[in-house]
């Protein structure tokens, strides 16, 4: 009846990080997605396409959420067909790892330990971490190295220590904005580092190095320089002869015929609606966190009543995402320092900067508490939304000649920079995801629920690094600089609903992200966490899923499941 070794949910980061390393140790592994194969040629810089018409996330009124915010003091849930808020992120093969902008960073070891570091936090259920830096190190850097991180290490009080000097990659191309940028830091005593990114600066294998397009995160990369799942990881285990890439197929639920074991996953191929039967020794859901618990919650049964891998009542809960906000200022051509205009406007090349300085505040006149990272670019370059920006003038829309003026003045005379902090999204017992009673997808199944609500910590954070880094902006020379530092969750940025730990009781998951209830069954993409540290998550997510594939290995070699 077996038709693989292992079956894993999803082809994201954490899925592709398994395939790769159990389809080299010579197991046979069946990667399930939802979406399409995309090749790395068919990749377009279409704004219409991918940034307006979401032609890699499924259509709202047949696959949806339900997002549920407090209005006057009262739980509302609204379907995201109404509100057009989608929470799905690149459903093809390679997942949201197609479209991302690559800047990782790895965790700090006190990020494992928040609660034992800072303490208790009325209202936020913060705890430590079951394993530590220490352990998850090796495994940073092999992401580094297999996925393709460039960058250059600096030491930094919070920089995380590095197993070797420094990067085999070296940072991407720089735009000469990052002199003015360095030196306004410095002026303000603030260490500005390279950022780690996970683009190619230099050939890597049968992929080609960046080719400074101008458009990078939201599109897919045609030369294979992102570091995907599906360039880096996927592809390679395609090679290997051990991998059955199943794109264009949905996995309703997983099925038990006993309490201690997943038989076979239930899937519908997308495009002829047949449903069939997935059987495997081990199953594997790295599906992004929302999904995966609502596909847990979508498998109970007779021995699972509350969800597959439920018995502790905690899946779903203690949803987190990315907490922080964002800012921008404009650098004109009249008022530019330290380096000529024509260099500022020079397209492709990457700002690459970040700033840890904030990352844990302990100045007795700011009070001892968790802070964040934040990074550094110029505003996205897609141009319809540039040019709609300006397209009004004291809440009227401008016409002909004034409307070209004005975008002739933006598109040419000015350049603007932004930033985006990253700090901790606390834990809280209002941002969960659950099953909707009423609504289902197309498939028949419930979709998911996801109550969303900050803790007013991370607002707090986050406004207290916005005003840092306005005076960045000043500093710059940088004129109409404004912020914005809201709860409103950024849905590409999703973890938590599956939380690891040693206790049963307390948490879904064991330390190596295996279920506590079904030794069979693992959970490997962002959902395992329980906090999410300061930074963006993609770095642990590789990290992590190549950690749980070692393990899976050990397991498979001694038929302990």
């Amino acid at each position: 009846m077996k038709q693989y070794d292992v079956v894993v949910i999803g082809s994201g980061a954490s899925g592709g990080a398994v395939a790769h390393t159990l389809t080299k140790a010579g197991y046979k592994v069946a990667v399930v997605e939802k979406g399409r194969l995309i090749k790395r040629e068919e990749f377009t810089k279409d704004e219409l396409a991918y940034c307006r018409r979401d032609i890699v996330t499924p259509n709202l009124f047949e696959e949806y959420h339900v997002i549920e915010e407090k209005v006057d003091g009262k739980w509302e849930g609204t379907p995201t067909y109404d509100s057009g808020w989608s929470f799905w992120n690149g459903n093809v093969v390679g997942g949201s790892s197609n479209f991302m902008s690559g800047m990782l960073h790895r965790m700090h070891p006190d990020d494992f330990r928040l609660k034992s570091k800072y303490g208790a936090i009325k209202g936020a259920n913060v705890v430590d971490w079951p394993i530590s830096y220490d352990e998850m190190e090796p495994y940073y850097l092999k992401a580094e190295e297999l996925v393709g991180i460039s960058g250059k290490y600096e030491k930094h009080p919070y920089e995380p220590p590095r197993s070797t000097a420094d990067f085999t990659q070296p940072p991407t191309q720089e735009n000469a904005v990052v002199k003015l940028l360095d030196k306004s830091c410095a002026e303000l005593n603030i260490k500005s580092l390279v950022t780690p990114r996970s683009v190619l600066s230099q050939n890597k294998g049968h992929r080609k190095a960046c080719y400074y397009s101008n458009f990078c995160g939201s599109y897919g990369c045609s030369s294979g320089a992102k570091g995907s799942s599906r360039e880096a990881l996927l592809m390679p285990a395609l090679a290997s002869g051990n991998l059955t890439l199943l794109s264009n197929t949905y996995v309703k639920s997983l099925h038990t015929s006993k309490k201690e074991a997943v038989d076979y996953a239930v899937v519908v191929d997308v495009l002829t609606g047949k449903e069939k039967q997935l059987y495997a020794d081990l199953f594997v859901v790295a599906a992004q966190a929302h999904e995966s618990a609502r596909l847990l919650l979508n498998s109970a049964s007779e021995f699972h009543p509350n969800g597959l891998a439920n018995s502790s009542g905690e899946l779903g809960k203690n949803l987190i995402f990315s907490a922080g906000g964002s800012g921008q200022g404009e650098l004109h051509a009249d008022k530019l320092k330290e380096i000529r205009f024509e260099e500022l406007m020079q397209t492709g090349l990457f700002v690459n900067r970040s700033i840890l300085d904030w990352y844990f505040i302990d100045h007795w006149w700011d009070g001892t508490f968790k802070g964040g990272s934040v990074e550094f670019m110029f505003e996205h370059q897609n141009i319809i939304s540039r040019a709609r920006k300006n397209s009004e003038e004291n809440g009227q829309l401008v016409w002909g000649k004034a409307l070209g003026e004005k975008l002739t003045e933006r598109f040419t005379k000015q350049k603007s920079i932004r930033f985006e902090i990253f700090n901790d999204w606390l834990p809280n017992d209002n941002c969960f995801v659950s099953l909707d009673k009423t609504h289902k997808d197309k498939y028949g199944m419930p979709v998911g629920r996801l109550r969303v609500e900050a803790h007013p910590q991370d607002l707090k954070v986050g406004k207290y690094i916005a005003e840092k880094c306005e005076k960045v902006l000043e500093e710059m020379g940088a004129q109409n600089i404004y912020s914005s530092v809201s709860s409103s969750p950024p849905q590409n940025l999703i973890a938590g609903g599956c939380r690891f730990g040693d206790d049963p009781k307390t948490s879904v998951l064991n330390r190596y992200c295996q279920a506590h209830d079904v030794p069979n069954l693992f959970v490997a993409d962002a959902s395992f966490m329980p906090t999410g540290g300061s930074v963006p998550y993609t770095w642990t997510i590789y990290a992590n899923a190549f950690r749980v594939a070692d393990h899976i290995v050990k397991v498979l070699k001694e038929k302990q499941i």
